[in-house]
């Protein structure tokens, strides 16, 4: 049975539930993921455990399995810069092709408030996923590293 979870400010996650997520995330995001550390600040921010605007963890389950997650975190912005930043979603590399990514791609759109932002690789497959769902790339990012 497929059940969609959302964990926020007021629904957080349990400690087990978190180490769940963040290693779905670090396996199945692949060669387009972050270390665990960083996996767990962006839920950490999505929740507020710790200083920032929120935002919200959403998963999928396929009976006990996690199937599919996303990460948005608020910006605290508006116009100028989106209200949400779409920080990670992942499929299980099992259950992909079924149109699982853009249920939970449209599922976490519907429940931002706000518009949403997101980086992705030139060659990352997903892409044409988030081009099909009306996202657009009208910047071109550049970044001072120091």
């Amino acid at each position: 049975m497929i059940e969609t979870k959302v964990f926020d400010a007021v629904n957080k996650p349990t400690i087990s539930d978190k180490k769940e997520i963040i290693d779905f995330l670090f396996e199945h995001l692949q060669e387009y993921g972050d270390p665990k550390e960083d996996i767990q600040k962006a839920i950490d921010y999505s929740i507020k455990e710790s200083v920032s605007f929120g935002g919200f963890t959403m998963l999928i389950k396929d009976d006990e399995a996690i199937v599919g997650v996303t990460v948005i975190n608020k910006t605290g912005m508006g116009g100028y810069i989106p209200e949400n930043i779409l920080v990670y979603i992942a499929t299980h590399k099992d259950f992909r092709g079924k149109g699982l990514g853009k249920t939970l791609m449209q599922k976490a759109i519907d429940h931002c408030t706000g518009d949403i932002a997101l980086h992705v690789e030139a060659g990352n497959p997903a892409k044409h996923l988030y081009e099909k769902i009306g996202f657009t790339n009208p910047y071109l990012e550049m970044r001072l590293k120091r």
